[in-house]
Order: C-alpha cells, then sequence, then structure tokens
C-alpha cells in the first residue's frame, strides 16, 4: 500500500448506523462510526438525523474532507484518518494510542514532542508496526489529565 504525505480522500460510502466506509487515495479503507462523536460534539448534533448524514460526499478531485453542504459541516480528511487509525487498531494499546492523538488532533511531531519520542517512533506505533509499551500508554492517560485540567 503506497504511503500518503497527508491525508487525504478518494471516495466513502455511507453505511446503516451513522457510519461511513472510507477510501484514502494511499488505497486504504476503513469503516468509521460516528455515533460516539454526534453524541460528544455539539457542533455534529444536525447529523444526529439519519437522512442529514446520509447526504455525506467528498468533493470529486479534491478529498480533503467529508462535507456535509447543506449543514455547513466539513470533517477534515486527515481527522478521520486519526479517527479510523483508531477506531480500526488491532490491539488495545493501538487504540489507545491512535485515540488520544484523534481527540487532540495530535500530528505525529506533536505527539512525538509530548511524549519525548522520536517521530518515526510515533508513527510506528500508530501505525500498529510496534507494540505500544505500557510506560507509553500511561505517559498518554497522563498527559491527558494533565491537559484537561489546564483546561479546566
Amino acid at each position: 500500500m503506497a504511503t500518503m504525505t497527508r491525508p487525504r480522500l478518494k471516495a466513502l460510502e455511507v453505511l446503516d448506523g451513522f457510519k461511513l466506509r472510507l477510501t484514502f487515495v494511499n488505497g486504504a479503507i476503513y469503516c468509521v462510526d460516528f455515533r460516539q462523536f454526534l453524541n460528544d460534539c455539539t457542533q455534529l448534533a444536525p447529523l444526529r438525523d439519519s437522512e442529514a448524514f446520509s447526504k455525506a460526499l467528498v468533493v470529486p478531485g479534491e478529498g480533503w474532507t467529508v462535507e456535509w453542504p447543506e449543514l455547513d459541516i466539513q470533517i477534515g480528511a486527515d481527522t478521520l484518518w486519526l479517527d479510523a487509525q483508531a477506531q480500526n487498531a488491532p490491539n488495545e494499546g493501538t487504540r489507545l494510542f491512535a485515540g488520544w492523538r484523534a481527540r487532540y488532533g495530535l500530528s505525529l511531531k506533536q505527539a512525538a514532542d509530548a511524549l519525548g519520542l522520536t517521530v518515526r517512533t510515533v508513527s510506528a506505533y500508530s501505525s500498529g508496526k510496534r507494540p505500544i509499551p505500557k510506560a507509553v500508554q500511561l505517559a498518554c492517560i497522563g498527559w491527558e489529565t494533565l491537559h484537561r485540567k489546564q483546561a479546566a
């Protein structure tokens, strides 16, 4: 499978149960379940209607976002890539790590800086190519706890 320098979408298919099957330009295909996002994010509340959700599209020839034009809602391909990685991770450690990156929209570099790791290591953890050590999982939880306290 070819790599991408920045996630970009080729196509999507709307599935039952507020799910999208996303095809990225590198050939990767992932199903992303939006139910939790729709419950957690007030800005996405209009998409809780299944008919409205079903109108999702990728602008042909672009692929940088999934859009609902009538509602003026867009979700970037990079965000969807992180969500897809988190939801489709091969094991719990990778799901935790990818979910942490997705929740905070952390790039490889930002995640590496936050944890004192190299970008290459974060990339290997994010893709599931390397198992996530328990210490790194705990560091993600600790970082998230501190981030929430600072935000409060």
